[in-house]
């Protein structure tokens, strides 16, 4: 069954909670509303952490300063119930051995919130660090009662062909499963919906089985961002056959840039979901190992994929220097033809142009129209010379 406290009404469906309303709810003061200041640059915050002790928490990554939601999900074989908290404090009495509790935190920016979900679930410091730091490489650790894991969530806008990177942290017990996103762009509605409608099997599962769908639904992004890359790729490798303009050369580097980046993000995701499925985690169970294999074979296709494309991106940068280079060679043929074909008439226009007293075909009434036919002759002739060398 349920936690007990839904029959007493202590608690109430939401989706989800802001903190500033923890804050207001709790003993301590309610920090001041922040204002939103746009930043048009990206800035790291990397240099404040020199010198700092292993464990301390410092935010890297994109500066933000809105509102963290918290959104709770407690389910079992039974059903599925989304609470709202008067205290975080409360969370630890919701966590039993007849329901699994989902706390999933969009927004990675309040220290202080993260430091107190540390202190109730009794994370490590270092795990702590490692989520609010954005730049993690994707990995896996065990640390005996409970699992860490980062990873990259991915999404493509075809339109304006930009690549978006969010990091997502999952820890992972007996019991309770934490979600950390760096910001709002959820990837996880599908899962939320299987677990409120009873579909699948996710009900009926322990926690490592909704990390796997957690996961899935990731990975699924994934073959989404590799169809928008194919479909703008089909688009430039049609331009540049048609006709190759310079701007295309940008297009292929924003294209083989993105690729880039998908690759960084799903490599060592393989070497995550392997060490999931074949390590000895007693938190993992062969139930759920055995869709992980599934998983890990999902990301051999993406990886095949993912090159697949880069061969193809690179084939079509070498094909357009290639035309680049084929148009100004067509150039300077037509450049150099012309620069021939009046070389022998500048010389004849030289020596006729010379200041000498006695000159006798200065003086016959037919030397200008002969000269200029020797010179219609010498162009005729040359450009007749030209094409039958096939040079024109």
């Amino acid at each position: 069954m349920l936690h007990p406290s839904y029959a007493q009404g202590r608690v109430r469906p939401n989706r989800g909670i802001p903190t500033r309303v923890l804050h207001q709810m709790s003993d301590q003061p309610a920090p001041a509303a922040p204002t939103e200041t746009p930043k048009p640059k990206r800035q790291r915050r990397r240099s404040r952490k020199a010198g700092l002790p292993p464990g301390t928490l410092v935010h890297i990554g994109e500066p933000r300063v809105g509102p963290v939601t918290l959104q709770f999900m407690l389910f079992n074989a039974e059903g599925c119930l989304e609470p709202s908290l008067a205290n975080l404090d409360e969370l630890p009495g919701l966590l039993n051995d007849n329901q699994i509790c989902w706390v999933n935190v969009s927004g990675i920016h309040d220290l202080s919130l993260i430091e107190r979900l540390g202190a109730l679930f009794q994370l490590h410091p270092l795990v702590q660090e490692d989520i609010v730091n954005t730049e993690q490489r994707p990995k896996g650790e065990d640390y005996g009662t409970y699992g860490f894991i980062v990873v990259k969530n991915l999404s493509y806008a075809v339109q304006d062909r930009h690549l978006l990177t969010e990091q997502i942290s999952f820890v992972f017990g007996q019991g309770f499963v934490l979600t950390f996103q760096e910001n709002g762009n959820d990837p996880f509605v599908a899962v939320r919906d299987r677990l409120r409608t009873g579909r699948g099997r996710l009900r009926t599962q322990r926690a490592d089985y909704l990390v796997y769908a957690l996961l899935d639904a990731i990975v699924d992004n994934y073959f989404g961002v590799l169809e928008g890359i194919g479909e703008v790729t089909e688009r430039v490798e049609e331009q540049l056959l048609s006709d190759p303009k310079p701007e295309i050369l940008k297009e292929l580097y924003s294209l083989r840039r993105c690729a880039l980046f998908v690759r960084r993000a799903v490599w060592p995701l393989r070497e995550v979901i392997g060490t999931l499925q074949r390590g000895q985690s007693q938190m993992i169970t062969e139930f759920t190992r055995t869709y992980l294999a599934d998983l890990y074979d999902h990301t051999i296709q993406l990886i095949d994929a993912i090159e697949t494309y880069r061969d193809i991106i690179a084939g079509m940068l070498e094909l357009y220097l290639s035309s680049a280079s084929n148009r100004m060679t067509s150039v300077m043929k037509v450049l150099t033809v012309i620069t021939t074909i009046f070389m022998p008439l500048s010389f004849i226009a030289g020596v006729y142009g010379m200041n000498f007293d006695y000159m006798p075909e200065l003086k016959s009434p037919l030397g200008y129209p002969i000269t200029l036919a020797v010179m219609v002759l010498i162009a005729g002739g040359m450009l007749w010379f030209f094409h039958r060398k096939q040079w024109l």
